[in-house]
């Protein structure tokens, strides 16, 4: 059997044991079971011998799999009779406990939000799109200004979802170690990529030039700033040799988290939302702005994951959170800020369906002092207020019905309904 960590040609001799590999914590022992004798010793395949890693610590000891001298997640020989799993045995970074085992849980509010993203399944094709397509080739249907709006931020959120999920599958899971956790992450990559299907789908139903509008990121600054903002983060971390494990590379990932969920998803996506979804409240493109509503509510679960996520790394990790740390966070937040309401004005520049750019301002701030306030920063716009207060409502993932009398967006999935 292959293991993914192994040179090509090398094969591992499992045969005999008729076991199969499983998805390691980090290291690269072999087993000393008697079951496993016939399995290939790590000095015939050309690796370090467990006697000259580095030691793992002894609150997280790995039971069916070590971490390679690397640090590399691989697939690893199950160890029989190995200890069960313990939940002081698990952590959500730089744990070797097994991956494959889901349970015992240590986070239950992350199996929570994993179950409460599966109950509020849907898909794009189940929106009524009709009204929409006939606003949008009617000639005085729109202004030349609401237009822009739209066109706009199908340009920066149809490729925003598809950064994110890169982000999530080539970096942010591979140094998550809790099975839990990434349960729910796996959820949320599903989700990023139905995301993305329901922008191609409003842009095909709507006939939109696809070209023009998925190439924004590239071609329009405006969209390009945001992007570019968030970019770096996800190379480093993607990185094949960038290992946590060390003060310097733990605080890298945890800035890495707060970049994507506090600002990018936090911040970055918030402008768009009111927009989109004023113009639903006008009863204007109203199949666009229901896909932005449950867009809306899957994000705002992704957020308030992401917050979790950081607070329990933070706890468990004091260490990580210094007085230097929080002022580069507070800046960077600072500067995402300054990025989001320029990203206002350019698609504001002369006020539309009521609102204008210092209302975005305004409302940016009292975003970011949220943000803050969410994983223990102090705010940095005191004073700021909420000059869009029906936000609130929405986000309220209680409502019974939305505002375009379309559908329940508190649509759950058959086996999820309480019938009582």
């Amino acid at each position: 059997m292959l293991d993914w960590d192994d040179p090509l040609g090398i094969q591992r001799n499992t045969k005999d044991s008729g076991m199969g590999p499983v998805v390691a914590g980090n290291s690269m022992e072999t087993s000393s079971s008697p079951l496993m004798k016939n399995a290939v010793q790590p000095e015939a395949m050309h690796l370090e011998s467990p006697a000259q890693q580095e030691p793992i610590e002894p609150d997280c000891l790995a039971t069916a799999m070590d971490i390679d001298h690397q640090g590399n997640v691989g697939l690893e020989d199950i160890e029989m009779g190995a200890a069960r799993i313990r939940v002081d045995d698990k952590k959500i970074i730089n744990c070797h406990a097994d991956l494959n085992q889901l349970v015992p849980f240590k986070y239950d509010w992350a199996w929570q939000k994993y179950l409460d993203a599966c109950a509020n399944h849907w898909m794009p094709q189940e929106i009524n799109m009709t009204a929409d397509i006939e606003l949008w080739r009617s000639r005085d249907g729109l202004t030349d200004d609401e237009r822009m709006v739209i066109m706009r931020n199908l340009g920066f959120f149809s490729t925003a979802d598809s950064l994110v999920a890169n982000n999530l599958v080539l970096a942010v899971y591979r140094h998550i170690t809790n099975p839990e956790c990434r349960q729910y992450l796996l959820r949320q990559a599903f989700e990023e990529a139905l995301h993305t299907h329901a922008y191609q789908y409003v842009i095909e139903s709507l006939g939109m030039d696809e070209g023009e509008i998925f190439n924004m990121y590239r071609e329009v600054p405006a969209v390009a700033r945001k992007a570019e903002w968030a970019l770096p983060f996800t190379k480093r971390l993607s990185d094949p040799n960038f290992h946590t494990g060390t003060s310097e590379n733990d605080q890298k990932l945890l800035r890495e988290l707060i970049a994507f969920y506090v600002v990018f998803e936090g911040i970055f996506f918030y402008v768009g939302f009111v927009q989109i979804l004023s113009m639903g409240r006008r009863n204007k493109m109203t199949g666009t702005a229901e896909q932005f509503q449950y867009i809306l509510r899957d994000e705002s679960m992704h957020m308030n994951f992401g917050i979790d996520v950081i607070n329990q790394i933070k706890l468990e990790n004091p260490h990580l959170w210094t007085e230097e740390f929080k002022t580069e966070m507070s800046q960077m937040i600072r500067e995402a800020v300054e990025i989001e309401t320029q990203y206002a004005r350019d698609t504001m520049q002369r006020g539309v369906l009521g609102l204008n750019a210092p209302m975005f301002e305004e409302y940016i701030h009292f975003i970011a002092n949220r943000r803050c306030s969410q994983i223990g920063l102090s705010p940095l716009f005191p004073g700021a207020t909420n000059p869009f207060p029906w936000m609130s409502e929405i986000l309220d993932l209680k409502k019974e019905k939305n505002f375009f009398e379309t559908r329940v967006t508190e649509y759950q999935t058959g086996g999820a309904l309480n019938w009582d």
